[in-house]
């Protein structure tokens, strides 16, 4: 399995509040196995945890996200994760701006806060330890010697674990709504955008380009959930497997321009995809990103195959 790097004592942007990490995220589908089956093929850890199936990356104790069983995949909601001393200064920003509190979703056990985004899904931020990167993450793509093999064998090549969440990317129906919601109350950082068609957000206290992206429809939903692996044959092994699993649909091998991250993405039973990301761009606790706002064509990929025709519509609405 992949070795787990990247993770160093954590760094703090000092005097200001925001959340630190997407600490996890929760979603339905109508038939749990197949939900076990295909992130299980992914290379994820899963587990059932009573009435859910809880989502890890082999190595690591961290629960990124858990599956409950409904008529329909739906996302359900999204919890990040904050310094324990900034739960208080996070509840009286919530009274200050007048987001009402609501009690956790039926079923959940927590003492965070929770509430309302700008589409109605549920939030919560809670105390929980940094889960996002302290720094770049490791990318090993060395160029092998001359008078040598400098490829694996197929019979040899090691399954692909992803290690760690990299970010998740929403729907919703106002991209503008979207980013005031999430810097306005979470205290994210815009690190790009494209006009009104889909933006990227990275925390302050160090992060990849984006823990969380949104892209325009017309109603909420889950496009992908997208994971860290170490290089491009990693991505490339992931896809194989995937292909001989039977998961022929998705999108890659590419390189997208916002967030620099080579990409395959394989669609889900659900319409719904999952992406393996390798050397995504990184921003530390001491740097104030440029955002900026890029034509279309300058903010998808800069090189990759055509794009499957569903690849952006909203299996949720």
């Amino acid at each position: 399995m992949t070795a787990i790097h990247g993770f160093v004592k954590a760094n703090r942007r000092p005097g200001e509040l925001g959340v630190h990490s997407v600490d996890h995220f929760h979603f339905v589908v109508p038939d749990l196995a197949v939900a076990q089956n295909f992130y299980t093929e992914f290379g994820l850890d899963i587990h059932g945890a009573g009435d859910r199936l809880a989502m890890r990356t082999f190595g690591s104790p961290q629960v990124w996200g858990t599956i409950g069983e409904g008529k329909r995949k739906q996302f359900g909601y999204v919890s990040f994760g904050a310094f324990e001393d900034d739960i208080d200064r996070f509840a009286r920003r919530l009274q200050d701006i007048g987001v009402r509190r609501i009690d956790p979703p039926p079923g959940i056990d927590s003492n965070g806060l929770w509430f309302h985004d700008h589409d109605g899904r549920p939030v919560e931020i809670k105390a929980a330890a940094k889960s996002s990167p302290d720094e770049k993450s490791t990318f090993n793509q060395p160029s092998g010697g001359p008078a040598t093999r400098n490829a694996p064998f197929r019979s040899t090549i090691r399954r692909t674990f992803p290690r760690r969440l990299a970010h998740v990317l929403l729907f919703t129906p106002d991209v503008q709504k979207a980013i005031d919601f999430y810097t306005r109350v979470l205290g994210l950082r815009l690190s790009d955008r494209s006009g009104d068609n889909i933006a990227f957000l990275h925390g302050i206290h160090g992060s990849d380009h984006h823990m969380i992206a949104v892209a325009r429809s017309n109603a909420p939903g889950h496009h992908h959930f997208s994971w860290d692996v170490g290089s491009v044959d990693e991505i490339g092994g992931g896809a194989m497997h995937m292909l001989g699993k039977g998961f022929a649909k998705g999108w890659g091998l590419g390189k997208h321009v916002l967030g620099s991250n080579f990409f395959h993405y394989v669609q889900d039973p659900w319409g719904s995809f999952c992406e393996y990301s390798a050397d995504i761009d990184f921003v530390p606790v001491d740097c104030n990103w440029p955002a900026d706002d890029h034509p279309p064509e300058d903010s998808f990929y800069a090189w990759g195959p055509e794009v499957p025709a569903d690849f952006v519509h909203n299996y949720e609405a």
